[in-house]
């Protein structure tokens, strides 16, 4: 009688089916995509690194805005680094937690160190201590981060699953730029004597709240990918030796992943151009009220989230996750290009009716301004948050492709190309400012609102997000997984798996 090809018993557990698929309880993934907001945490804190950098560090605009291009390209250069270590580990803790541990921890203390001791050294040496803590900051950042990219293909291969991943990454990113927005406009606001956002008080208080909520979030994204950071949910289900030719072969032969790099890249540039130093400008300058940002993300925040999560959560299943970003970019495009015409033709004054306070004044524009917005956000949530578990499709078609199981590569990849090319993004915001006028600060509330800023606000609000998303539409062009491709992948990764069960 022939041998049946059945797995080992390790891969019956409640989660892994006997046709290969692997799935885990829903809470599992909600609490892993926790990882990813944890690291966005740290990212919002640096959002600010250039009031520090102009208020207590003694450098200008475009001089602090270039720090964040550097030092985005050095987070950038660790990556291989850090990757090809993930794809060499597989310890008594698995591949992935320990990075995940490390990473925040050292988020933790480098944050710490660079808001609370820079100011205190003489005034030479404070931006050369502020760059060498930073390059340390990094690396943690690195590590952390690389975790929520590699994890994706040990998390679930069931393609049904996988985006819901990006639907719960996207309620999470929603929430926590809308919160973090209005209490640090709010602390910004309550601090305006001393300085407000370039005060020592704003980045404490920050700092605390950071560095909490992303320790609680990192430790339930541990917890999450526990039982199933092992070694038989790797690739093959057997463990891989891999070498910097293996690595040099995947860079060369995937096309999936040379696409997707293309496609999140330019996304990431222009998001991250949207600073919060733009979002300060649009709301405090233009429209005049420091707190109004606040009144109108209380209002956008909870639809904005219904609407990302069951935008990604039904579109991607059904329709696959190339054809779901197609789809939110094709429709982005769209609504981007109509929020530029609204906020240079329109009035954004007339949003409120008491500046002091951020009350809301009910006009054609803030009901434009707030439809447009949840739109927006509907296909920005297809388009961009898919990226991550598209990520862990790539890595399935190596697998598919060569036998070799690389994730750390695939994350890194992705994420050096990401980083060299958003690292401008501070760079371009500075420049842009600079141009119209501000070249010692940010605009604020009470600065003069000129047409030349009103359009380059328009510019890095909007118009580089149109220009990311045509991006996306020509590389996905050449994207490889479809729907039915990525179903004969698996079935192909798990014909792989039985050969090696039987020893064949």
């Amino acid at each position: 009688m022939a041998k049946v090809r059945t797995l080992p018993d390790k891969f019956y557990d409640k989660d892994y089916e006997h046709n290969g698929i692997h799935r885990v309880p829903l809470w599992r993934i909600g609490c892993f995509a926790l990882n990813n907001t944890a690291t966005n945490l740290y990212l919002f804190l640096m959002g600010y690194v250039s009031y520090y950098l102009m208020g207590w560090v003694g450098i200008g605009m475009v001089v602090a805005s270039s720090f964040s291009m550097i030092m985005r390209m050095w987070d950038g250069v660790t990556d291989p680094f850090v990757g090809f270590m993930v794809d060499k580990m597989n310890g008594k803790f698995g591949k992935n937690r320990p990075f995940m541990v490390i990473g925040n921890i050292t988020l933790l203390i480098t944050s710490f160190v660079l808001f609370h001791v820079t100011h205190l050294l003489p005034e030479g040496f404070r931006f050369i201590f502020f760059i060498l803590i930073s390059c340390i900051y990094y690396l943690g950042y690195t590590a952390q981060c690389v975790v929520t990219k590699s994890a994706q293909s040990v998390l679930t291969n069931d393609p049904k699953q996988r985006p819901l991943f990006a639907a719960f990454d996207s309620v999470y990113n929603t929430f926590l730029f809308a919160f973090i927005g209005i209490v640090s406009a709010n602390i910004a606001n309550s601090l305006q004597d001393v300085g407000g956002y370039t005060s020592t008080q704003f980045f404490h208080i920050l700092w605390v709240g950071v560095a909490i909520v992303s320790g609680i979030f990192t430790t339930l994204a541990v917890i999450a990918i526990s039982p199933k950071d092992r070694t038989e949910f790797f690739g093959t289900g057997e463990p891989t030796r891999i070498g910097l030719k293996d690595y040099w072969e995947t860079l060369k032969g995937n096309r999936a992943i040379q696409m997707l790099v293309i496609s999140a890249s330019t996304d990431k540039l222009a998001s991250s151009a949207r600073t919060s130093a733009v979002q300060v400008a649009m709301f405090a300058c233009i429209a005049g009220s420091t707190l109004l940002q606040g009144s109108v993300t209380a209002l956008t925040t909870i639809p904005a989230m219904i609407i990302g999560f069951l935008a990604v959560s039904i579109l991607a299943p059904k329709m696959g996750q190339k054809e779901a970003m197609v789809f939110g970019s094709t429709g982005g495009i769209v609504v981007n290009a109509l929020l530029i015409v609204l906020w240079l033709v329109g009035d954004p004054s007339t949003m409120t009716s008491d500046p002091s306070t951020g009350a809301l004044r009910w006009g054609y524009f803030l009901i434009l301004h707030l439809t447009l917005t949840l739109i927006q956000t509907g296909f920005q949530s297809i388009s961009g948050s898919l990226v991550i578990p598209m990520t862990a499709d790539c890595a399935d078609y190596e697998v598919y492709r060569t036998g070799k199981y690389v994730p750390g590569l695939m994350g890194t990849l992705f994420s050096f190309v990401d980083k060299m090319v958003s690292s401008f993004a501070p760079m371009i915001a500075g420049i842009v400012f600079a141009s119209v006028g501000f070249t010692d600060h940010n605009p604020v509330q009470g600065d003069p609102v000129t047409m030349e800023l009103r359009i380059g606000v328009a510019f890095l609000a909007n118009g580089l997000i149109i220009l990311g998303l045509l991006a996306n539409l020509i590389a996905l062009k050449f994207y490889p997984l479809t729907k039915a491709k990525m179903a004969e992948i698996q079935r192909e990764v798990t014909a792989i798996k039985l050969k090696a069960a039987n020893g064949k």
